[in-house]
Order: structure tokens, then C-alpha cells, then sequence
């Protein structure tokens, strides 16, 4: 006999761990498991593993709202935010719902039966079925098993080693060597000043400029608050002044983007000095928040770069050579080892092969509901983060929303929710609207959104928490499917 649950959770890192503990908190009648496809928990902060690796926005706001984060620093390392997740897990109990190398690959939903089927793959090989009424995606926007990788002339060519930060050897060492780390995003601006703590020196080859910008480590307020207030409280306060802050200075840098653009720059050329190249290497063609900026804490990059054991060199290559990478203008760079900081591939629910009564789903003809469901697809959410905010924030309203529909379905005895867009007309949009490389070459893949509430995103956390904390349930939410008698759910 199939194993049967109320939720199937997938993905056992920062947004799963958090849906486990918002089940069995606010749900706890409700039986629950989380199906991990490695053998770890931690998701992104288990897989990466770069040299220096860290957060790239506070842990005020990346972390769970229902546990305050204690460290002093508030911009921290990877290893610390993989045991502030596992510790999480263990600490509430849902390690124990955990089932790892359950790698999901299909979910075929049977309105009959008013369940998901879902088809999963051990590492034998064999593939396995377990069934539940809910099916909560959490594993994640981007393809853990390859990162984007374009092809560059003359690379058998070089005798060096190329490595991508996604999969990082443990055997490499680069002391004493000379570094060339291709790329301008947050991945590259974190490992070139901890490379350069050891290389002999470490290049920053970006094609183009991004928006770069200093931060404290350490959060000097949520540090004073935490000694004088009980920690939850003290993280409470900080959670909302960091939130408040972030969406100020969002809404400036929107509404006056010449303004927020010369004080960015402004603010490198004051950490780099008036002699640098900061019109070249700091200047970006596009105005702030058309991409995400790029955090980098107390000035570890600029001091890098002051210290002359990194640089920066903008423009594009032409060929790898057997010493390094000949660029377009004709110079020359040498490396012993190259760096292809080049982005991510994104992945929707990590590919995962949907059908509605026996009907194929292709997510890219969907219109995505609050930022989480898809139009005519029943009982089905996933958990997709703010690209102008820390991702946890969206995630913790995502699973107080499906505890939601979990409670108001069981209130009116229905076995089914399905988002309708119904008669009125809407328009699809881009789901999203950044510009950066990794969201354009996956946009034709992704759902679209619509004009018009609840089917538009918002990429504001106090509109979400008015919206899927108190909103209403209704609007273009069709209940359905009496419920009937049905044999006990398992436990995990």
C-alpha cells in the first residue's frame, strides 16, 4: 500500500526546514514529510561550499522569523547559516520528517482521489511512490546538478584549472597563485578578497559593471538591542528596522534612479580613492535594483583591491591561451587557476514532471497566483523568495498562506483549491523583471504574472503580509471536492 501524508514537502534547506516547522506549529494535526534528494540538510548552504562563502543580506531577515539569530555578525559565513538551519531542524523536531536521497521527478494530481502522486528516485536508481493532498515545493529556483558554464574559445587550451563555484574541488590550492575569477555578481565579489588572503594575486574579469555596496558585518543596533531586550524581542525589532530600511531605500532607488545611481558610485569612489578607474570598473549601464546589488562586508572587496592583492579588469574575452585569457582589446592575463563565476542555471521546482488528470502542466503557460500557486492547478504551491529582500521573508508568509488553505479547506470540508482566473480579463507579464543573465535566459521557462491582484507579484514584504497573513482566501481561489471518508494518514 502506498504511504499517504497530508504534505509533502520538497527540499530540505532554509525554506523547507521553515514549512516543516509552520505545519506541525500551526497544523498540527496534520501529517507531514520532507523528501531531500542529497543527504544533507542545508540546500543552497550545504551545496555551496567556495571559499568565503557567505550571505548576502542580513541574517535579521534571512533568518526564520520564529527563531532569532544570535551571532554577532549579521552578514554571515556559509557554515554558520548551514548549522543555524540544521540546528533549526533538530531543535523543533523536523529532521525527523526528513527522508533524504528522495530525489522528487514527477507529481501527478488525480482530482478523483483529490491527491498528488508523487514519484521519486533513490540513489539505486529505483523510483518509488508516496501520496498526499498538499504538495509544497521548497527545492529552490536553480539546477543543482550543473551552474550556467558558457563555452569559451582556446579552454583545452589552457594548462591551468578552470572550476566553477557550484562544485568546488576540495583538493584545490591556490596559495601563491595567480587567480583570475571571471565574473561581477555576488559569487564573484565574495571570492575575490578571501582568495586574495592567500593567491599571489586575484582578477575580477567582469564583461560589464555592477552595483557594489559596503555593509557592516556586524549590526551595531541588533548587537546593543540583543544585551538590553530578551532575544526574540531584540531580533523582532531588528527583523522589521532592517525590513523598513531595505524598502525605503528600494522605493528611492526607484523613484529617483540618476539620484541613486551617482550616490552608489559615489560611495565606491570614497572607499577606492579619486585616482581609481571607478567610471570603468564600478559604473553600471543599467539603473539600481534592474539587478540585485551586490553586498560586500566591511569593504572586503575595496581593501582587497587597495591592498594590490586583487584587481579589476573590464571587457571580454577573446580566447583562453595556455597561460590565461587574451582579452578583446589584446591584453593579456595570466592565471594558474580560472574561476567561472558566470551565474546560475534556474530551475523551476527542480524540474519536476506535473500532470492534472493525466494532462500535462507546462509551468511557462501558467499565470502564477500571490506569488506561489499556479492557475488551474490544484493543491500545489511553491516557495519562491523577494529579489529585492532576503528570500526567507517570502518564505515564511508562503507557509503561513498554505497553513491557511490547509485550515480553511478542513473548515469547509473540501478536499481541493485551485486558483481561477475566472471571467474577468487579465494580461500576462514577465514573472520577473529583473535584467540579470541568469533571469533573462530562463524567462521563457518560467510562469507568467498577471496585472492585476492576486495574480501580480509583489516584491514588497508589508503588502505580503497584509495579502497572505490576513487577506482574504477567496479571491480567484476555487474550493472543491467534498470531502469523503478516507483511511488514516501515516505519520512520518
Amino acid at each position: 500500500m502506498t504511504e499517504h501524508f497530508d504534505v509533502i514537502v520538497v527540499g530540505a534547506g532554509l525554506s523547507g526546514i521553515g514549512a516543516g516547522y509552520n505545519l506541525q506549529t500551526r497544523c498540527p494535526d496534520r501529517s507531514y514529510a520532507i523528501l531531500e534528494g542529497r543527504d544533507a540538510i542545508g540546500g543552497t548552504w550545504d551545496l555551496f561550499r567556495y571559499p568565503g562563502i557567505r550571505s548576502d543580506s542580513d541574517m535579521h531577515t534571512l533568518g526564520y522569523n520564529f527563531r532569532p539569530w544570535t551571532q554577532a555578525k549579521a552578514i554571515a559565513d556559509g557554515p554558520s547559516i548551514r548549522e543555524y538551519v540544521s540546528d533549526t531542524a533538530r531543535t523543533y523536531g523536523i529532521d525527523r520528517h526528513i527522508r533524504f536521497g528522495h530525489r522528487v521527478v514527477s507529481a501527478a494530481w488525480s482530482t478523483a482521489d483529490a491527491c498528488w502522486t508523487v514519484g521519486y528516485r533513490l540513489a539505486d536508481g529505483t523510483t518509488h511512490e508516496l501520496t498526499c493532498n498538499f504538495l509544497y515545493m521548497c527545492s529552490g529556483y536553480y539546477d543543482y546538478a550543473e551552474g550556467h558554464a558558457p563555452e569559451f574559445a582556446g579552454s583545452d587550451d589552457f594548462r591551468g584549472r578552470i572550476v566553477h563555484p557550484q562544485f568546488w574541488p576540495e583538493d584545490l590550492d591556490y596559495t601563491g597563485k595567480k587567480v583570475v575569477v571571471i565574473g561581477s555578481g555576488a559569487t564573484a565579489v565574495t571570492l575575490v578578497p578571501e582568495m586574495a588572503r592567500t593567491a599571489a594575486h586575484v582578477t575580477m574579469l567582469q564583461r560589464s559593471p555592477t552595483y557594489v555596496v559596503s555593509r557592516p558585518a556586524q549590526d551595531r543596533f541588533a548587537n546593543s538591542l540583543r544585551r538590553a531586550l530578551p532575544a526574540k524581542m531584540a531580533y523582532g525589532i531588528t527583523r522589521w528596522k532592517n525590513v523598513l530600511m531595505q524598502m525605503f531605500f528600494y522605493r528611492m532607488t526607484r523613484k529617483q534612479p540618476e539620484k541613486a545611481k551617482a550616490r552608489l558610485i559615489q560611495m565606491v569612489r570614497e572607499q577606492l580613492g579619486p585616482d581609481y578607474d571607478v567610471a570603468t570598473h564600478f559604473t553600471p549601464r543599467y539603473n539600481p535594483w534592474d539587478q540585485r546589488l551586490c553586498l560586500v562586508p566591511d569593504a572586503d572587496l575595496f581593501d582587497s583591491i587597495k591592498a594590490g592583492s586583487a584587481s579589476v579588469e573590464t571587457g571580454t574575452i577573446e580566447t583562453f591561451t595556455e597561460n590565461g585569457i587574451r582579452l578583446s582589446s589584446g591584453k593579456t592575463l595570466d592565471a594558474d587557476v580560472i574561476v567561472t563565476a558566470t551565474g546560475l542555471k534556474m530551475q523551476l521546482m527542480s524540474g519536476v514532471s506535473f500532470t492534472v488528470d493525466g494532462e500535462p502542466i507546462d509551468p511557462s503557460k501558467t499565470i502564477n497566483y500571490k506569488g506561489m500557486m499556479y492557475s488551474d492547478v490544484p493543491n500545489l504551491a511553491s516557495c519562491f523568495g523577494y529579489t529585492n529582500a532576503s528570500w526567507t521573508l517570502k518564505a515564511d508568509l508562503t507557509s503561513m498562506y498554505v497553513c491557511r488553505l490547509l485550515e480553511k479547506m478542513r473548515k469547509r470540508g473540501m478536499r481541493q483549491c485551485t486558483p481561477r482566473i475566472g471571467d474577468e480579463p487579465i494580461e500576462a507579464e514577465p514573472f520577473l523583471t529583473f535584467s540579470s543573465g541568469y533571469v533573462q535566459r530562463a524567462l521563457e521557462h518560467l510562469p507568467k504574472q498577471g496585472n492585476r491582484k492576486p495574480w501580480k507579484v509583489n516584491q514588497n514584504y508589508a503588502l505580503d503580509v497584509m495579502a497572505l497573513r490576513f487577506g482574504s482566501l477567496d479571491d480567484s481561489m476555487e474550493f472543491s471536492n467534498p470531502a469523503e471518508a478516507r483511511p488514516k494518514a501515516t505519520a512520518a
